[in-house]
């Protein structure tokens, strides 16, 4: 059975890309070129729909390839250029009605194979469909059974019948098939006339719909099911337990292809897996779930993310802070987490008789940063910035690597200003976005303006002009964007931006946010031009998000191939023999005291040296032989370019510096 209104989880757009192998050890340039992604446009952050490669044994690339791969791709591995474009629930109400019909198929084939199997709820998803069921746990070899079923369901063509009853009438029924789960989506529906569709005279659900017009309709090529999960009902851990089948589905099986190379691409690029790979990071089990070590390299490459974050602060007028990570619990009462976000929060410690609470957020600490001393108009704005430690109580169930943890370190900003500094403060957070994100080669974003919700704080007039600000700065900036109306935060409207990676998965980073409540809640007053005390506008701002987050989508967008100036190794030093092992490390040490990060590795042939740097994704290879250390040189060897040639030590020291300046290849 099926939701009976609108899915559980909304869908945004995903543009998904086919890769073949010879693609998977290039760099997001490189794949770039050759999915034939449109001419970038310097003035615009956003991308026609682009296209996929399908491989082929007969066609070659008819992009250049900007950069060689790090491994040559086997004999006869050619790509064909195809345009394909994968739809989404958004720009097909096609696919979106076969997803659901899915989830009716998918649910009546259960219940055929196993009739104890409880019926619950069953949404379109972004990429297909899924639904839960009370009932033992399924093996791999149940879910072959069920797709079996499915299949027959579809060869049926049985037709979807849409019906109306009254309520009486639907409780009967569902009581009828001691179906507890749909008495209770019953009893949360609040319309009138219950509507419930039929697959043929066999089987029903409650259900709004859309649905295709009979199972026929359904391309059952076009269809998989992925996985079992364990799901609470109703998302609450203290209810049952039950199982939930994933499944995808697409409008024809080329689609389906595309959708499971993706897939294979995606999980490629996992950055759990990279992780461990690479050396970057763990999840210390002992130390407890959601808690983040920092490896050596992983630290490196954070130690240059907050440098390079401060450095741009700084220049952009931020002042820094750094604040506790706990405070009295009265603090929290103040701010209204612990009346609106307990459930996010641990439990507070007793501190000599007063209680102290683990900061969920850094908002509080800003502000009485701010109280700190008297403020006159003159003052404004008054923009302030840390990279701050916060911790919020996450479900073991939902942890997922760096993506969702229970301690991470946001990039937190807030700017108090004047009513007619809104659009001003608005656009210069814009332009800091854009510079900060572009670092990392991100440039086509999503971006959503978040409109008064109908319960929300702050006059009307305030609401208004605060949101003609943050269009006019969109507007300004020349950045498109879309409207969610209703769908700002209580306490004012909000920009949200989302970053493309280099497979066009959309991430949450950025977002700016319009403030009215908390400088009402803590009384926060500048003295205007007449001596008079005013409160001024508070806004919240985060660029990264999280570094734990985006450092995990940095090395899901780069497959863990940092590019030159963010690599942990820069380069790595490989004598021929250990003959050549003083020279190496003399120079090892000239470089970095330079700066540069350099190791020496030996001990093993050269070609298993160069094959372990490839490995670990190094991207510079200088090799030393008998004739460099005689003419003080070094050959250097390109990860991705190969033989850049033989040179004086000060000729590649000053090459690599102006490519990490840069940010560019050597």
């Amino acid at each position: 059975m099926a939701a009976p209104s609108a899915p559980l989880l909304r869908s945004h757009p995903h543009r998904r890309a086919l890769f073949p192998s010879s693609l998977r050890h290039r760099p997001a340039a490189a794949v770039a070129s050759l999915l034939g992604f449109p001419p970038r446009k310097s003035d615009s952050p956003f991308r026609l729909p682009y296209t996929a490669v399908r491989s082929s044994s007969t066609a070659s690339p008819s992009a250049p390839v900007e950069e060689a791969a790090a491994a040559p791709a086997p004999a006869g591995d050619a790509e064909e250029q195809e345009r394909l474009v994968l739809p989404t629930n958004e720009s097909s109400d096609r696919l979106l009605r076969i997803r659901h019909t899915c989830a009716h198929v998918m649910a009546m084939a259960v219940q055929k194979l196993f009739p104890n199997a409880k019926v619950t709820i069953g949404p379109w998803i972004d990429n297909g469909f899924y639904y839960d069921f009370d009932m033992e746990p399924l093996t791999d070899k149940d879910l072959k059974k069920v797709k079996k079923e499915m299949d027959r369901i579809i060869r049926r063509n049985l037709p979807l019948v849409r019906e109306e009853v009254s309520r009486e009438e639907a409780q009967k029924r569902i009581e009828a098939l001691n179906e507890p789960y749909k008495l209770e989506i019953l009893e949360s529906i609040k319309e009138e006339p219950i509507t419930i569709y039929h697959i043929g005279e066999e089987w029903w659900d409650l259900c709004a719909g859309p649905h295709v017009e009979s199972t026929g309709k359904i391309d059952r090529k076009a269809v998989e099911l992925e996985s079992v999960a364990g799901a609470y009902w109703r998302g609450d851990e203290k209810n049952q337990m039950l199982q939930r089948i994933y499944g995808t589905a697409w409008e024809n099986e080329d689609q389906l292809k595309a959708y499971i190379h993706f897939k294979e691409e995606a999980k490629r690029r996992d950055h759990r897996r990279l992780g461990q790979d690479l050396d970057l990071f763990s999840i210390q089990e002992d130390a407890g779930g959601g808690l983040v070590f920092w490896h050596p390299k992983g630290a490196i490459i954070r130690h240059i993310l907050e440098d390079s974050w401060k450095q741009i602060h700084l220049q952009r007028a931020y002042d820094l802070l750094y604040t506790p990570h706990v405070a009295k619990a009265d603090l929290w009462k103040i701010s209204g987490h612990i009346d609106f976000y307990k459930e996010n929060m641990y439990n507070q410690m007793d501190v000599e008789d007063e209680m102290y609470q683990l900061r969920p957020m850094n908002c509080p600490y800003h502000i009485l940063a701010y109280k700190r001393k008297l403020h006159s108009y003159r003052d404004f704005p008054i923009r302030v910035a840390e990279l701050g430690t916060v911790y919020r109580y996450e479900l073991s169930g939902s942890l997922h690597g760096l993506f969702r943890v229970r301690g991470f370190t946001q990039d937190d900003a807030h700017i108090f200003c004047l009513e007619n500094q809104i659009q001003d403060e608005i656009r210069g957070v814009l332009d800091l976005t854009e510079q900060i994100l572009g670092q990392f080669g991100f440039r086509y974003y999503e971006i959503n303006l978040s409109t008064r919700p109908e319960k929300s704080v702050g006059s009307d007039d305030i609401w208004e002009k605060a949101t003609i600000a943050l269009k006019n700065a969109l507007h300004d900036k020349g950045w498109e964007y879309k409207v969610d109306e209703g769908g700002g935060a209580f306490y004012g409207p909000k920009i949200d931006l989302k970053i493309e990676d280099a497979l066009g998965r959309k991430w949450q980073c950025s977002t700016v946010q319009v403030d009215f409540n908390l400088p009402e809640r803590f009384d926060i007053t500048y003295v205007d031009s007449n001596s008079e005390k005013k409160r001024p506008i508070m806004i919240h701002r985060a660029v990264l998000g999280s570094l734990e987050r985006f450092f995990g989508v940095l090395i899901e967008h780069y497959a863990g191939d940092f590019p030159l100036w963010l690599a942990p190794t820069q380069a790595r030093i490989l004598p021929v023999t250990d003959n050549e092992l003083q020279y190496c490390n003399e120079v090892a040490s000239e470089l970095k005291s330079r700066g540069f990060r350099v190791e020496v590795c030996h001990g093993e042939r050269l070609p298993k040296l160069i094959r372990n740097a490839e490995t670990q994704k190094v991207p510079l290879m200088a090799v030393v032989g008998p004739k460099e250390v005689q003419a003080r040189t070094l050959t250097i060897r390109s990860r991705h370019n190969g033989e850049i040639g033989t040179m004086p030590v000060d000729e590649f020291t000053t090459r690599l510096q102006l490519a990490v300046t840069n940010k560019s290849s050597l």
